[in-house]
């Protein structure tokens, strides 16, 4: 007899759902989830957090919530990714790099040591689960939704760095969760918004697409959330992977004997939620395989799902051996992860297994963290071409132009405590003047910048681009500027926006705008230090 086998149908469902909610305390809508529908998930956001400190204790909270409730222990989750996707960026969480910076250093084992120290940290906070890494190969220069949040365009490449991701995670303890299968990467429709295919036949997705997951697996990696995306070589019918029996159960679980957990991407987003419904897509998501059905925002959505899977049960639409199976896992899992245990204790196993498929040793386990993230920041910083306008000269007189990212998406949640390029660059030399404008600055204002340069100033312009194509205002500034002035042109996030602007003199890349990526460019502009950096994507 298993040890869940007295649970009831409503028990057994409700532990199969991840939920979110809205408040930095448990809220009305966390209890009735929990005390009422059984959850056996909870996910946060930015929404949830105040302070580390606050968060420690609203998953301490939870969890007292939960035993009162069941006889497991809520699986608690977050999307920490690193880079431009962090929802915790306070002080106490480090700010690690992003995918595509890491795979700009070359260095797996950079990975590695991020994940560990991340992992760690959201261990001591009270979660379970991070919902990284990102294993989509980002070959799609008009991708708006993956992007920087890839290793990389080489398939290898992202399966190094994503097996290492893996690796660090579960040494600390936590679940890493490979993402998004069977591959984000070669899209240009962002899920969040529309339903989006991948036509490629199935020599190209065993060559490219799956070749991450598959080295994931091999890292015994805990968990895989699934794509909204159509794979006709896979799947006949015009349906998303997160809704198909041959992607999760017949390629996912049989052909690739992934034995983990599959969660499935939010059912709120529009490629699911308008097409499908989010009652009736929980319901062809386990149906599918998928033993995690992740709704994270609107009570109402989360009630009407969970309902309708147990009602699916009740008339034979669900087997009921699936709720089983993937209970079954669940509980496998939590029992290993999940709550008080310690993380030497619970990740013994799953580190001495994945670390057989890291490239190299770990070599920086003594180095402390901030020197550590300003080595890799240094090796990541790629300059593309450079005209002879890099290093500056020491009396040169700098103008920069540095865009302020404010308004926030689920996948793009800048850094709130970073300094602006000229306020550090200020600190390495005299002669500094900045600029701020949005990420949408209208033709008006580029024309008062144009014309406010000082003869001999060199003009440094920072672009920052997140949905993969560079917004109308910030390209009108470039072309405008480029007419008398030879530029040098940091990319901020996305390396691509050098596709659609003028040949500037010196073209920088840095993936992000953190705090140690913006430190090490002031560096490396002063020419205080040699940028490393390899592009992992093909700009042309």
């Amino acid at each position: 007899m298993n040890s869940w086998g007295h649970f009831t149908l409503e028990q057994k469902v409700g532990q199969l759902f991840m939920c979110g909610f809205h408040g930095q305390q448990v809220d009305e809508q966390i209890t009735r989830l929990i005390q009422d529908y059984h959850v056996g998930g909870v996910i946060y956001f930015r929404r949830n957090v105040k302070s580390v400190e606050q968060l420690t204790r609203l998953s301490a909270e939870l969890q007292s919530l939960a035993a009162k409730n069941s006889e497991l222990p809520l699986m608690i989750s977050v999307d920490q990714e690193g880079g431009m996707v962090a929802r915790i960026d306070k002080d106490g969480v480090t700010r690690v790099p992003g995918s595509m910076a890491l795979g700009a250093t070359g260095n797996p084992d950079y990975t590695y040591q991020c994940a560990r120290i991340l992992g760690a940290e959201l261990k001591g906070i009270g979660i379970d689960m991070n919902l990284a890494p990102v294993v989509d190969v980002n070959n799609n220069v008009l991708n708006p939704v993956i992007g920087v949040r890839s290793y990389g365009e080489n398939a290898e490449t992202v399966a190094a760095h994503g097996a290492a991701a893996v690796a660090g995670y579960q040494s600390s303890g936590i679940a890493a969760t490979a993402k998004h299968f069977p591959g984000h990467g070669d899209t240009a429709v962002d899920s969040h918004l529309g339903m989006v295919t991948v036509p490629h036949e199935w020599e190209r997705l065993e060559q490219v697409e799956l070749r991450p997951f598959r080295r994931a697996i091999e890292a015994g990696v805990d968990a895989i959330m699934t794509a909204h995306v159509i794979f006709p070589a896979i799947e006949p019918e015009p349906i998303p992977a997160t809704l198909s029996r041959h992607v999760l159960h017949g390629l996912l679980r049989e052909q690739m004997e992934f034995k983990g957990i599959i969660i499935t991407d939010c059912l709120e987003m529009h490629a699911i939620s308008k097409p499908y419904g989010v009652a009736n897509a929980a319901v062809r998501a386990v149906k599918a395989g998928a033993d995690l059905i992740l709704v994270s925002h609107t009570l109402e959505e989360q009630i009407a799902a969970i309902d309708a899977v147990v009602e699916a049960v009740r008339h034979g639409d669900i087997d009921e051996q699936i709720i089983d199976l993937a209970l079954g896992r669940v509980v496998d899992w939590k029992q290993r992860r999940c709550g008080n245990q310690s993380s030497d204790q619970s990740s013994e196993q799953s580190s001495e297994q994945s670390s057989e498929h890291l490239s190299m040793p770990c070599s920086f386990s003594s180095v402390p963290e901030n020197v550590l993230l300003d080595e890799i920041a240094c090796k990541s910083i790629t300059v593309v071409h450079n005209d002879g306008l890099l290093p500056l000269k020491p009396e040169q007189n700098v103008f920069v132009i540095w865009p302020e990212v404010v308004q926030r998406t689920e996948v793009d949640e800048p850094w709130s405590h970073s300094d602006s390029l000229g306020m550090v660059l200020g600190q390495y030399k005299k002669h500094v003047r900045e600029h701020k404008i949005t990420t949408q600055p209208s033709y008006e204002e580029a024309e008062r910048i144009t014309k406010s340069v000082k003869e001999g100033e060199q003009v440094i312009v920072c672009t920052y681009t997140s949905a993969g194509v560079i917004p109308k205002g910030q390209r009108y500034l470039i072309e405008r500027l480029s007419e008398n002035h030879s530029l040098i042109v940091v990319a901020l996030r996305n390396p691509y926006d050098l596709l659609e602007i003028p040949r500037p003199g010196a073209y920088v890349c840095t993936y992000e705008n953190t705090p140690a990526v913006v430190r090490a460019l002031s560096l490396m502009i002063t020419g205080k230090l040699n940028p490393r950096g390899s592009l992992p994507v093909r700009l042309s």
